[in-house]
């Protein structure tokens, strides 16, 4: 998973175009600030699969964006005084619906494909198995929606995420935010041409930004034990290397731009053109693409145009990491069959569903989160 490990940092542009291309950015880490980063087109900076991000807790830059972006004054005060301040206790099925198919006509708008799936990533890449109690575990619970948690340096540029779903969010205040996120996210995916994500809903948000986790419990992209890293951070998350890898490969999509995150070429043939913003360096050539040629582009390293991160290249050179690369560069079916189930596995992390048994939009039932099939909380 390390892809979240970014899903990295986007900066924000002056109009909500130039925010999308921010959208581009990696999935978690910033997760990996560049990986996880999971940028859209328009603005591929972050990194992180989780850069799943991207961008995870990978090192980043100044989270400028939250002071610069002329949008954020607004986000905020929304957040102070609209849908923010009251928590729904569960999302409504038919608007759950609806607000898929605007987030998919805002995708065909400003391609922001890979930061959307860096936002849900790092909402739900805070989970701690360890930590039983709900929100203290974090988790997918919407707590990435307040000003103290986006300033995490992982999080960089994800507050034009949350900016470009302002509008859906308003307009659905039957969606929780925690839904919204991971339903942008899964929707992301498909829509990039990948696996259909076997999602359920009901996610509850946490209320206030006291309720936030401590920063520190994404990933980061270029640490000293790669390896070791991804696996310290995704094993207290509850997933294995099998998922690790898996949802590395959302690095598929998105970019990383030096400026933000700190890792990248400004621009590379693959980027000067955008769509969205230009400028950036992506992982893969077609990088709003869902496919495996993230995996196989890092094995063949033929191109000087393609990034590689340190978290990239230890996918192949780990021996616990090694043998799913090598899989999924050579089995696409392999590596979607294993990027859906992971996928929603982390969607569902520290989450507390209401209903229980959490809300189905097509008819594909999911886990029930309970603490205990990660951990009985005392390792």
């Amino acid at each position: 998973m390390a892809r979240c490990p970014s899903h990295l940092t986007l900066t924000p542009s002056p109009t909500m175009a130039s925010l999308a291309g921010a959208a581009s950015s990696r999935l978690f880490p910033s997760t990996y600030r560049a990986r996880i980063s999971l940028s859209s087109p328009a603005s591929s900076s972050s990194l992180s699969p989780l850069s799943l991000s991207s961008s995870s807790s990978y090192s980043f830059a100044p989270l400028k964006c939250l002071l610069t972006s002329p949008l954020a004054p607004h986000f905020f005060l929304n957040q102070r005084a609209s849908s923010m301040s009251t928590v729904a206790a569960a999302s409504d099925l038919a608007q759950l619906k609806s607000a898929r198919e605007d987030i998919k006509e805002l995708l065909k708008s400003k391609f922001c494909h890979p930061i959307l799936v860096r936002l849900g990533w790092h909402d739900a890449g805070t989970y701690n198995k360890n930590i039983e109690e709900w929100p203290k575990r974090g988790g997918a619970n919407g707590s990435l929606r307040f000003e103290i948690e986006l300033k995490h340096g992982a999080n960089a540029g994800l507050v034009n995420a949350l900016n470009l779903l302002q509008p859906i969010k308003d307009k659905y205040s039957g969606v929780t935010y925690a839904d919204l996120f991971q339903l942008a996210s899964a929707t992301a995916i498909e829509e990039a041409g990948g696996p259909k994500i076997p999602m359920k809903y009901g996610r509850v948000d946490v209320s206030a930004p006291e309720e936030c986790p401590e920063e520190g419990r994404l990933p980061s992209a270029g640490p000293p034990n790669p390896a070791d890293h991804l696996q310290e951070i995704f094993y207290r998350m509850g997933l294995n290397d099998q998922e690790i890898v898996a949802l590395s490969g959302a690095h598929t999509l998105g970019r990383s731009r030096p400026d933000r995150s700190g890792w990248g070429k400004p621009e590379t043939k693959y980027t000067k053109n955008g769509p969205g913003a230009p400028g950036g360096q992506s992982w893969t050539a077609e990088w709003l693409k869902f496919d495996n040629s993230y995996f196989r582009d890092i094995k063949e390293r033929k191109d000087e145009d393609l990034l590689v991160l340190p978290t990239d290249a230890v996918l192949f050179e780990d021996p616990s990491f090694k043998v799913y690369a090598e899989k999924y560069a050579d089995d696409q079916e392999a590596f979607f069959k294993d990027y859906a189930a992971a996928h929603a596995k982390l969607s569902n992390l520290g989450a507390k569903f209401d209903p229980p048994q959490g809300i189905l939009l097509d008819g594909v039932a999911g886990e029930k989160f309970v603490a205990a099939n990660y951990s009985t909380g005392k390792d």
